[in-house]
């Protein structure tokens, strides 16, 4: 299902969360919403689902209006399609994994083929054998599996994420990232995910946008949006940066060695933190300031070191040209 979002805001009182949104989905298109807590990327997804009203705007779901302020339009969350999935996976605890799963269906009324929806349901997420346990009797990622045979199981066109993977361990969510992403591509819906985690973001995505006080920054690849920010907070919202006049470059771009056609830069190191294949090293720098850049081998706090970088390395904020540096020593 493709998902047009135009001029939508949203106030409380005085308060503006969403500031004219203008944005679109693809169907089958996996888009993140990324950004800072209180960016207002949870209340489009919400407005989105229907379970918050905006101020002005409107929605449409396949060239079909199911919110206008002007037309007086407003959908109803039932009757849109679509599933959600919560950061609390929010499962009935009486309930065993069979009887979650199958309660969207039960509640519409849906009672024909219930069994064979269920089951395959299951099969797709793996949890056979399963079928009779109760929430507190499963590992965090069996109840987010649970959470999405649920959301899946009356086929959706669209499937909501409200930061799904945030209760979950460290290892644990890098189990599920992929194990998400497959599932998800074998359904071929069109997915709206709300994150703040920029790992989970980048890797899981076919569009990042990123957002900021109720304002879209950035809506691009992930690919693009680390290569070429739009602006300075993106830049430093997703991955680590160092900036130079107007350009930005990513600490991977900064070498330790004598490159051709590179600039020389002089400082002191300032701190050092192993972070198991290199060593990050944050590198104080005359008139620039502090830069991250990564080392193979150990390095001393309060050690001179020379660092080199390319024009073609440098990204211009707000623009694609490179930046011309000057040689500056410490």
């Amino acid at each position: 299902m493709n998902i047009l979002i135009k001029g939508v805001e949203k106030s409380y009182k005085q308060n503006k969360v969403l500031d004219c949104i203008n944005i679109s989905f693809k169907t089958g298109e996996f888009t993140t919403l990324l950004g800072p807590s209180g960016c207002g990327k949870t209340t489009l997804l919400r407005i989105i689902a229907g379970l918050e009203t905006p101020t002005h705007g409107e929605i449409y779901f396949d060239n079909k209006c199911i919110f206008s302020d002007i037309k007086k339009i407003n959908v109803p969350s039932n009757k849109r399609n679509l599933s959600m999935v919560f950061q609390d996976f929010a499962l009935w605890p009486h309930m065993t994994v069979w009887e979650n799963i199958s309660f969207p269906l039960l509640a519409a009324g849906n009672k024909k083929n219930l069994s064979s929806k269920v089951s395959s349901a299951i099969k797709t997420v793996k949890l056979e054998n399963l079928e009779k346990r109760y929430p507190h009797e499963l590992s965090g990622g069996q109840q987010q599996r649970v959470a999405l045979a649920r959301a899946m199981v009356n086929n959706p066109k669209v499937i909501l994420f409200d930061e799904p993977l945030s209760a979950l361990d460290a290892k644990l969510k890098e189990e599920m990232r992929p194990q998400l992403v497959a599932l998800i591509k074998k359904l071929k819906v069109t997915v709206i995910y709300v994150t703040h985690d920029q790992v989970e973001a980048m890797s899981m995505s076919d569009k990042v946008i990123v957002m900021n006080k109720g304002y879209i920054l950035q809506n691009s690849s992930p690919e693009n949006i680390y290569k070429a920010p739009i602006n300075k907070f993106v830049a430093q919202f997703i991955g680590k940066s160092n900036f130079l006049n107007s350009g930005v470059i990513r600490p991977e771009n900064v070498s330790l060695v004598n490159l051709e056609n590179s600039t020389k830069y002089t400082g002191l190191i300032k701190s050092i933190f192993y972070m198991g294949s290199f060593y990050e090293l944050t590198i104080d720098i005359k008139s620039i300031g502090l830069w991250k850049v990564y080392s193979k081998q150990r390095k001393n706090i309060g050690e001179k070191i020379n660092v080199y970088i390319r024009n073609s390395d440098i990204h211009i904020l707000g623009g694609t040209k490179n930046v011309k540096i000057k040689q500056e020593n410490y």
